[in-house]
């Protein structure tokens, strides 16, 4: 009995722990991307001057653990860890013009997060999108581009996720990831890159810009995608 209360002692101590660090976490890239992002743009430059905030996160970030089977602290945790490896891997080769300049940026650079060695593209579509269908992500998940949703100025947390995932894909349908005239309705390429995040469950790709926008789109109107703009969201 004596044993089995200690093991309860320590697993209740352990998690409390590991749920302060998770908190330290979201509150240090917090107070980062509030100083270093404005409007959607990095301050790659000052960053690149002084690196230390940066790879502090980064080294939190690899020592922490995080579970599906809480998700919102696990889609919270990728979702920043991701737009913060994005910044590490610009800074990294600063300046730059693009990230596609750096060969293998979203693929081949693997980063430790939560004990792993992972890619950008292992984060997005085997970490997230792989175990939850929501297409939301795609305009948290920040790559670097100008083509990109901007990046907020503060860290994604889980007791507000779901309102920010929303907040941030009304900001983008109704904002400039979108064109519409008179006969047609161009979208940005992620929607046909991802054109199956989009479309499920019988919906279609103006089903689900309706469920955002402000102004709804005719179902009739012809939908094509405008090229995506790589160049770097420096400020």
């Amino acid at each position: 009995m004596k044993t089995f209360f200690l093991s309860v002692v320590f697993l209740c101590a352990s998690f409390s722990v590991s749920a302060q660090q998770l908190d330290a976490f979201f509150n240090s890239t917090n107070t980062f991307l509030s100083t270093y992002v404005k409007n959607g743009r990095v301050d790659y430059k000052a960053i690149s001057k002084d690196p230390s905030a940066l790879n502090t996160l980064l080294d939190q970030a690899a020592r922490l653990s995080v579970s599906i089977s809480e998700p919102e602290n696990y889609k919270a945790f990728w979702i920043n860890a991701y737009n913060l490896a994005v910044i590490k891997g610009l800074v990294k080769n600063y300046p730059t013009k693009s990230p596609l300049d750096d060969k293998g940026f979203f693929d081949k650079t693997t980063y430790k997060l939560a004990g792993q060695e992972v890619s950008l593209n292992g984060i997005e579509n085997d970490l997230l999108r792989a175990k939850f269908n929501d297409a939301r992500f795609h305009f948290v998940l920040v790559c670097g581009a100008l083509g990109c949703p901007p990046l907020i100025s503060e860290a994604y947390i889980p007791e507000t996720l779901d309102a920010q995932l929303t907040q941030q894909t009304q900001k983008a349908i109704n904002g400039n990831f979108i064109k519409v005239s008179k006969n047609k309705v161009e979208v940005s390429e992620i929607m046909k890159w991802y054109k199956s995040d989009f479309t499920q469950n019988g919906q279609t790709e103006i089903d689900f810009i309706n469920a955002y926008r402000n102004t709804k789109i005719s179902k009739q109107l012809k939908l094509s995608y405008f090229p995506y703009n790589w160049n770097i969201n420096a400020l």
